[in-house]
């Protein structure tokens, strides 16, 4: 453990005040570290949203370059049959 760290904790046991500044502090520090984190995780929903978005439009436009190919090959077999 570093010195300070050693002074900070002697400080802390013995003044309540001392270690109510000091947990607020901490407090501070892991709240502003905790909206940081939820930040980036909206920030990659949004980005997994979009994508999903733009993997469906693919989707919908290959089924239907299949499907037209499948009727054009309908329209040539029946064309060729009679």
């Amino acid at each position: 453990m570093a010195k300070s760290a050693i002074i900070k904790a002697d400080v802390e046991s013995d003044n309540l005040e001392a270690h109510v500044a000091l947990c607020h502090q901490r407090y501070q520090n892991l709240e502003r570290r905790l909206t940081t984190i939820e930040e980036k995780v909206e920030h990659i929903h949004t980005d997994i949203i979009h994508g999903n978005k733009s993997m469906m439009k693919v989707i919908i436009g290959a089924t239907g370059t299949i499907i037209a190919g499948l009727l054009s090959t309908l329209v040539v077999v029946l064309m060729n049959f009679n």
